[in-house]
């Protein structure tokens, strides 16, 4: 995609400022009134999450004691699994949101929970909350958009290195949680530095994060499987692969939540003066969300909401299911088009964009069965190439490209006016 500014049809240019105050006025009213009605109900749906998650990690590690037997493997590895996602997804990131701080419980604060993830939760929060959320989708100044190793939108130049972008994100799915940490560190650029010229905070910060890595490890790789006494190596691999499933669905889960086709992104003067109103507007466009049911949003830990999170970040999570139908009709009565698909369709979606965005713009779009051949002789030339060679063929099938869809666009207008008649 194109940044929403640049774009040759603006999805929000219909809206004129008073719109766009008005309906940021319904939306402070939805939020003011879940927040109005916050009681024990809540406070007992979080508490019953943790209880079912600590029993289901107990019960899974207890299981995988016996490892050795092929059925224990299985039921132990897919329990963890199911545990640490829960911990991850529907605990530690809503807690860490502020998202149950109003119970005023020490146990369950922003301030005191440690998540069972290689980043510690003070340096995650910095990254997440307070730039991500601020920043949503402005090229930029939001690095959680390709996490600083893909590129994400067509403004950015394209490089022959991105051809391998499919590549960095398979490699990042899998070990997800290094992923974040390395990237909370922002651990390419300040390695990238004369060590007297980075950030002060980065030695103590990595230090920290190898000390977490260290502890989990040595729960997960050591002192878990040395209590399965012969099922030791069993155990080990149960523990690895529990970390992958959390990991693969924790990173398929957010790219759903901002990389599909049809999420917008910004450019940086564009938040310049950005009211309220225009905040949410913002975070409306650069959101999406995953239609399902109560198993998928749990799982997800209600990000499957993610265009609710992100309109109210500090909303519990188990209230994002019954605002969602009020945001839609925001949408609707505005004329915005509300992002959501079920899982599998918005992770394709993701993968999508990723692939398409790792060759240059315009070549993915011109290019077909019966001319792959000679589409990849032009891709080869643009990678020997220098950068005026790049931008010369870039600009050529982008051209290209536009032609054919004004085609397609308006053969099937032709066809509307065909079938009226």
């Amino acid at each position: 995609m194109t940044t929403i500014q640049k774009q040759d049809t603006n999805p929000v240019a219909h809206l004129t400022p008073e719109d766009i105050e008005a309906m940021g006025r319904e939306l402070d009213a939805i939020g003011q009134e879940v927040f109005a009605s916050l009681g024990a109900k809540d406070a007992k749906y979080i508490r019953s999450v943790i209880t079912t998650q600590r029993y289901l990690e107990l019960g899974s590690r207890a299981v995988l004691l016996f490892s050795l037997f092929p059925p224990a493997w299985l039921v132990g590895t897919a329990g963890l699994g199911l545990a640490k996602i829960l911990e991850n997804m529907e605990i530690g990131h809503n807690v860490l949101h502020g998202q149950w701080d109003w119970m005023r419980d020490p146990k369950i604060h922003s301030t005191t929970w440690e998540w069972d993830n290689a980043t510690p939760s003070d340096q995650w929060k910095h990254s997440h909350n307070e730039l991500h959320h601020t920043y949503t989708n402005v090229i930029g100044k939001d690095n959680d958009l390709g996490y600083g190793i893909m590129r994400v939108d067509e403004e950015q130049t394209w490089h022959p290195m991105h051809l391998g972008q499919p590549i960095w994100n398979f490699i990042n799915m899998v070990f997800f949680e290094y992923g974040i940490a390395a990237y909370d560190l922002e651990l390419g650029a300040n390695l990238a530095k004369p060590a007297e010229r980075r950030d002060p905070k980065f030695k103590p910060n990595a230090t920290r994060v190898l000390k977490k890595i260290r502890r989990q490890a040595t729960k997960d790789y050591l002192i878990h499987p040395l209590l399965s006494g012969p099922s030791f190596f069993h155990t080990v691999a149960a523990n690895v692969v529990a970390n992958m499933i959390r990991n693969v669905w924790s990173h398929s889960v957010i790219m759903c939540g901002h990389f599909p086709e049809g999420v917008e992104t910004f450019e940086k003067r564009s938040i310049e003066g950005e009211s309220r109103s225009e905040w949410y507007l913002r975070q409306m466009m650069g959101s999406a969300n995953i239609s399902g049911g109560k198993v998928v949003d749990i799982m997800s830990g209600n990000l499957s909401h993610q265009v609710e999170h992100h309109l109210w970040p500090d909303m519990p999570s188990n209230r994002l299911a019954e605002v969602a139908p009020q945001v839609q009709a925001v949408f609707e009565k505005y004329g915005l088009t509300y992002c959501a698909r079920p899982f599998i369709p918005q992770v394709y979606s993701a993968w999508h964009r990723v692939f398409r965005l790792s060759t240059p713009n315009g070549w993915l779009e011109t290019t077909s069965v019966k001319n792959l051949p000679s589409q990849l002789k032009l891709l080869y030339g643009m990678v020997k190439g220098g950068p005026r060679v790049r931008r010369a063929a870039q600009a050529r099938m982008v051209s290209q490209a536009r032609k054919a869809a004004r085609a397609r666009q308006g053969a099937a207008l032709a066809r509307e006016s065909s079938a009226a008649a």
